[in-house]
């Protein structure tokens, strides 16, 4: 138990400082062994503070929690945290247990944050210039319900510049660093995501697990998810269910038309891996660089970067959060393109 309750006080202290419920609520479970008792019902890759938070946030959304309800923002609480969260939030997983623990057994955390495309937009960039082809084929590893797949179909409004598609959905970020790579123009002609549990934009109900893994305080994510799922609604984009994704990358690289530059992109979803899967998935992707001509673009902590990867810059942007560490792996090697807020909200360009 007092290793959970760590791990409840750092996320507070690391993961989610802009999110003052968030925090609050963090130190409340630490406190209280019943709570944390919760976290026996989720697989062993899953046991993370942030799964918790959002089967709460989930029984929120479907209009549980008279009292409770009254510090979610999402739902038009403007209670700031107080001494009487910790009661109402116990007497709350008391009333709720079961269905609590249900979500935790059967749920993982998704956040599909289309944020992260104001990243990926540049990063894309820098692809097609270092291949020379513009002709992108987009592998999104760890897809969700497959919002990054759209990445082409969003604009980016960094304050100082705007990139990507004028009239789609505004994704507001803030540029640091270097000046974006120059213009090369690409396009995204096949485009792939694989989950081992897909969230199917159709379904009303799995929507509603997407809004529940956003922090409630963020009324601008919330909005720009629901934009992002009536994209992929109307583009017939879908995830594919699978296990083992990079088997399937392997067999989609051997379907892809000629001239197609192949891009495997992942984003804080290779810290769910035990280590031995995370070895042998480096190892894999490594070897379909090297022999098939894949890019990978890779947006994860600096522990979880590819092999090979010079030490790079330090990130110069305030943040208490841990940065996002963007990396390119290509025939010529590994180096780093970017640090980021872990949604998007800031990037500093080291090219």
């Amino acid at each position: 138990m007092n290793d959970l309750a760590e791990q409840f006080r750092r996320f507070a202290d690391q993961e989610c400082t802009e999110d003052p419920l968030y925090v609050a609520l963090c130190h409340a479970i630490a406190e209280a062994p019943a709570l944390l008792g919760l976290m026996r019902h989720t697989p062993t890759t899953q046991a993370r503070p942030n799964l918790l938070l959002a089967a709460l946030h989930e029984r929120v959304l479907t209009g549980s929690g008279q009292g409770l309800r009254d510090y979610y923002p999402s739902v038009g609480g403007t209670r700031r945290p107080d001494a009487s969260l910790a009661p109402l939030l116990s007497g709350f997983v008391q009333a709720h247990q079961s269905r609590i623990a249900d979500i935790l057994a059967r749920r993982s955390t998704q956040t599909n944050e289309i944020g992260r495309c104001a990243v990926l937009w540049p990063a894309l960039t820098e692809v097609a210039r270092l291949s020379g082809k513009t002709e992108l084929a987009l592998f999104d590893f760890g897809s969700s319900a497959g919002l990054n797949l759209g990445v082409d179909r969003y604009c980016f409004d960094y304050g100082s510049l705007q990139l990507g598609a004028a009239q789609g959905p505004v994704v507001h970020s803030r540029w640091h660093g270097a000046a974006p790579p120059p213009a090369t123009p690409w396009r995204i002609v096949q485009r792939l995501g694989v989950d081992p549990k897909p969230v199917d934009v159709d379904d009303e109900e799995a929507v509603n697990w997407l809004r529940a893994c956003l922090w409630p305080h963020d009324l601008e994510r919330a909005a720009r998810l629901q934009a992002a799922v009536a994209l992929a609604r109307a583009s017939g984009d879908r995830v594919r269910q699978a296990q083992d994704g990079l088997s399937v990358l392997a067999a989609w690289l051997d379907a892809l038309p000629g001239g197609a530059q192949p891009v495997l992109f992942n984003s804080w979803v290779l810290a769910y891996l035990c280590a031995a899967d995370f070895r042998r998935h480096r190892e894999r992707v490594a070897a379909m660089v090297h022999e098939r001509g894949l890019i990978e673009i890779s947006a994860e902590v600096i522990e979880l970067a590819p092999a090979g990867l010079a030490p790079p810059p330090a990130c110069t942007v305030p943040d208490p959060q841990t940065p996002t560490l963007w990396t390119l792996q290509s025939r010529e090697g590994v180096h780093a393109l970017a640090w980021s807020h872990g949604h998007g909200r800031w990037l500093e360009w080291l090219k």
